[in-house]
C-alpha cells in the first residue's frame, strides 16, 4: 500500500526527502469516492511514520498527531515531494507533503503537521 518512490535523500541525520508517485492502482484509492479518486489523509501519516521508523527514528511509535493540516486533495498520478525532520529532545516529528503541478512543475503543499513519538 506503499507510493512509488522516485528518489530518497537525507541530507542530515534528523531529515528526510522524499519524492513518491500516486499509482492509480493503489488501494488506499479504491473506495475512497467514486467521482474522484482522493488519496486519505490516514495514508499520508501511515507514510511519513513508515519512513521515519526507517530513516530517522527506528524503534519510535507514534503517541499523538499534535497538528495536522490538509490544504490540497492528493489524486492518482501526483508526484509529492515529501519531507520529514525529526527532532529527538522534544520527541517530535514534523512532515510535509508537497504537489508538483503538473503543468508548471511547481509545488504547492498538500498536507502538514507534527506528530509526537515514544518508545
Amino acid at each position: 500500500m506503499k507510493p512509488i518512490e522516485t528518489h530518497l535523500e537525507q541530507p542530515t541525520q534528523n531529515e528526510a526527502i522524499i519524492r513518491l508517485y500516486l499509482d492509480p492502482d493503489l488501494s488506499w484509492f479504491r473506495g475512497h469516492f467514486s467521482v474522484q479518486a482522493l488519496l486519505p489523509g490516514v495514508a499520508q501519516i501511515d507514510w511519513v511514520m513508515h519512513y521515519a521508523q526507517t530513516l530517522l527514528a527506528p524503534g519510535w511509535n507514534c503517541a499523538s498527531i499534535e497538528m495536522v493540516k490538509f490544504q490540497l486533495p492528493l489524486q492518482p498520478e501526483d508526484n509529492l515531494r515529501l519531507k520529514i525532520h525529526w527532532e529527538e529532545t522534544k520527541h517530535q516529528l514534523t512532515f510535509q507533503y508537497d504537489v508538483e503541478s503538473s503543468d508548471s512543475g511547481e509545488c504547492k503543499t498538500a498536507s502538514q503537521g507534527k506528530i509526537k513519538l515514544c518508545r
